[in-house]
C-alpha cells in the first residue's frame, strides 16, 4: 500500500523549510518546536475527546506536521542525520519487538499478560534503567503524573493495588466533580493545586527509590 498523500507532505514540509521556502520555517529548531507541539498535542485531545470527525483530521495533521517538521530539520542538521524513513524504521522494528505475542512466538492472551511481556522487554532494552520511576517524564500535568507513579508504586508493593477506594465513586462525572471541588476550595484558600500534588508525588516517588534500595542499603 502506497501513501501519495503523505509523501506530498513531506515534500511540502521539506520545500517550506529549502531554499526559497519559508523563512520562519528555516529559523527553527528542535527546542523552538517543543511549545508548538505540546500546543498541538492538547488540541488534538481536545478534538479526540469533544470534536469532530474534521477536528479529529485536522488536529491529527497538525500533530503530524510536527513530527515531520522535526524530521526534516534532523536530515538537514549536521551530526543529526535523519529523516523520517529513519524515523519509521525505527519506530516498526520497536513495534514488532514489543509483540513477540503478535509477530512470534510468545503468548499473551490479556492486557494484563501484554503489559507483563512489555515490561519484560523493557527491561532488557534499557538496562540502565534501574528504578521503575526511570522513564516518567516530570514535566507532565500534575494528574497524569501522579497515575503514572501510583501506578509504579503499586507494581513494587508501596501502594496496595487491591486496596478498597478511600474515596467511593462510581462514574467519572463524579470524579470530575470531586476534583473541580478540591481545587476550587485550594483557590479559595490561596493554595496551589498542582504545586501541592507535585510536592507529594516528589516525597512518594522518594518512598519508592528508598523501597528499590537493597536490604541495608539506606
Amino acid at each position: 500500500m502506497s501513501y501519495p498523500k503523505l509523501d506530498e507532505l513531506v515534500r511540502t514540509v521539506a520545500r517550506l523549510r529549502g531554499p526559497g521556502g519559508c523563512a520562519w520555517d528555516a529559523e527553527q529548531t528542535h527546542e523552538s518546536l517543543v511549545q508548538y507541539l505540546v500546543e498541538e498535542s492538547y488540541e488534538l485531545i481536545d478534538a479526540l475527546e469533544a470534536g469532530t470527525r474534521d477536528d479529529i483530521i485536522e488536529e491529527l495533521g497538525d500533530v503530524l506536521y510536527q513530527v515531520l517538521f522535526h524530521a526534516d530539520l534532523a536530515a538537514n542538521t549536521p551530526g543529526e542525520d535523519f529523516d523520517i524513513e529513519v524515523v519509521a524504521e525505527r519506530m516498526t522494528a520497536k513495534m514488532v519487538g514489543r509483540h513477540p505475542h503478535v509477530f512470534g512466538d510468545a503468548v499473551a492472551r490479556t492486557a494484563d499478560d501484554v503489559v507483563a511481556v512489555w515490561d519484560d522487554l523493557k527491561a532488557v532494552e534499557k538496562p540502565g534503567r534501574t528504578s521503575v520511576l526511570d522513564g516518567i517524564p516530570q514535566g507532565m500535568p500534575a494528574l497524569a503524573l501522579a497515575d503514572k507513579v501510583i501506578g509504579r508504586a503499586q507494581k513494587i508493593g508501596v501502594l496496595d493495588k487491591d486496596a478498597v477506594a478511600a474515596i467511593p465513586m462510581q462514574t467519572e462525572d463524579e470524579l470530575g466533580g470531586l476534583l473541580l471541588a478540591i481545587v476550587a476550595s485550594a483557590k479559595s484558600q490561596g493554595l496551589d493545586a498542582e504545586r501541592a500534588l507535585r510536592s507529594t508525588l516528589r516525597d512518594l516517588q522518594g518512598e519508592i527509590r528508598d523501597a528499590e534500595l537493597p536490604a541495608g542499603g539506606q
